[in-house]
């Protein structure tokens, strides 16, 4: 008898992608300030020829759009067409390498074979297009209306090889973007990119890596950019020479510490370096300076690495490792970088963490995430509400979706005629019913009915990140 989850089913087959089409309100009224388009990137494939990926971070991307104006709402929902996405269409069969898995065939293959860029993780929208993100390379532009894919994009800055990940901080009082690549050669080290409003890049960074970590995300935080290198190494050669993939040749190393790197966002220099007890994060919530000068940052934060196997499990729709995270608060000296501590905040399973777009970089009372319900067991299934933890008061308004309902990280949006009113959206998958929806929340009415639904048609499989771009 097969112990499969609910969630499994939104990914038991390829996405099917939709053209343009409107979705039909079947719950509420679409708020009248809600006018703009939300995007969200997901691992739409998780197979080919029956042959399963290797991990969840493996998955060719696919994008859904979901526009509302004063007409109603549309959707459309495409796959990324990439170098690697168009190949293995032709061949009707994997590959080539990725995160969780090896390129296909013989040994030489393996090692020739480059790994394939899955443009799956998140999103950026800028005036003119929209980039797909993936950590190992450059990001793909597309049309932000039909979604087409123009190609890579280089930002007018991104030499040969070098990656622009997939978490860039946007400043909205300067229009600033920052972000961050790893190059792994012979001397690894994080590049730093600042970019106009457009996403040209206009100033770059660096700061060398005794080793190949593991860096997901990172902060801003006022007049500083923030990294933290939890204590995981790749072991590259065995990667280099196609015996093993990325996933299969990280090694948690708990001796090393957190090593936390502090850089001043005016000059992309570092201002000092620190280390903290061992922990692994893949997301920050924010980071803003105190009035008494402490650098404060808020991340999801796990014990281990253990959360990485627990996501390598989920392509086969079966999972049993548990991953247990909460919503911690490191403080620190930034000028000194003496560390002062880590403490948690929120003792709950979660992740995707978040602040309303205009807070990132400073204090903010509430922060957005994705969390597990009151006896969930972990092992066994995805993150299935989503929830405001108030850092004034201390409490958590949470949804109950109800069994078998699964929301994507919640987006904050802010009403286009009343700044102080704000949404929350968020697609969830029915797996009740099998089917996709779009829900619209009041941002301090997530323990109340969503404001509205709508109607996707198609399901559309768990996604990573997603952004709001204002009509």
């Amino acid at each position: 008898m097969s112990n499969k989850k609910a969630w499994a089913n939104a990914i038991a087959q390829p996405a099917t992608e939709f053209p343009l089409t409107p979705l039909s309100v079947i719950y509420g009224k679409i708020p009248a300030g809600l006018r703009g388009s939300l995007y969200r990137n997901s691992p739409g494939r998780l197979e080919r020829g029956g042959i399963k990926v290797g991990h969840w971070f493996d998955g060719d991307g696919a994008i859904l759009a979901v526009n509302f104006t004063d007409d109603g709402a549309t959707g459309v929902y495409r796959y990324v067409q990439t170098a690697g996405y168009q190949a293995e269409t032709a061949k009707g069969k994997l590959i080539y390498g990725n995160y969780g898995m090896t390129a296909r065939g013989a040994f030489w293959n393996r090692w020739l074979k480059p790994v394939k860029n899955a443009a799956n993780t998140s999103v950026l929208a800028l005036p003119d297009k929209l980039l797909a993100l993936w950590e190992g390379g450059k990001p793909h532009a597309l049309d932000l209306q039909t979604l087409s894919t123009w190609g890579l994009d280089d930002l007018e800055g991104l030499s040969k090889g070098q990656a622009y990940s997939a978490h860039p901080k946007i400043d909205e009082q300067t229009g600033d973007i920052f972000n961050f690549g790893i190059s792994i050669g012979k001397n690894p080290q994080v590049n730093i990119y600042r970019s106009d409003a457009t996403g040209k890049i206009v100033q770059t960074g660096a700061f060398p890596l005794t080793n190949v970590p593991l860096i997901h995300d990172f902060v801003l935080a006022g007049q500083y950019l923030v990294f933290f290198i939890p204590p995981v190494e790749l072991n590259i050669l065995p990667v280099i020479l196609g015996f093993s993939c990325y996933c299969d040749s990280l090694k948690w190393k708990p001796q090393l510490g957190t090593q936390i790197v502090v850089i001043d966002r005016e000059t992309l220099s570092v201002v000092s370096r620190s280390q903290a007890e061992p922990w692994f994060q893949w997301h920050f919530a924010n980071g803003y300076v105190d009035e008494g000068g402490t650098l404060v940052v808020d991340m999801a934060r796990y014990e281990d690495l253990q959360t990485n196997q627990f996501l390598k499990e989920v392509p086969t729709g079966v999972t049993h490792t548990p991953a247990k995270s909460n919503l911690s608060r490191v403080q620190l000296n930034p000028q000194t970088g003496r560390f002062m501590g880590i403490e948690t905040i929120l003792d709950r399973n979660c992740d995707f963490p978040s602040v309303p777009p205009q807070n990132v970089g400073q204090n903010s009372r509430h922060t957005y995430l994705s969390i597990s319900r009151p006896g969930t067991d972990i092992s066994q299934e995805i993150l299935n509400a989503i929830a405001c933890f108030d850092h004034e008061n201390g409490t958590l308004m949470e949804t109950d979706l109800g069994e078998n309902l699964y929301p994507s990280e919640p987006i904050y949006v802010r009403d286009a005629h009343n700044h102080q009113q704000g949404w929350i959206l968020t697609v969830v998958y029915d797996g009740n019913t099998h089917c996709s929806q779009v829900w619209v929340f009041d941002s301090q009415g997530l323990d109340q009915e969503p404001i509205c639904k709508l109607t996707l048609p198609e399901v559309i499989p768990h996604s990573f990140h997603g952004t709001w771009k204002a009509a």
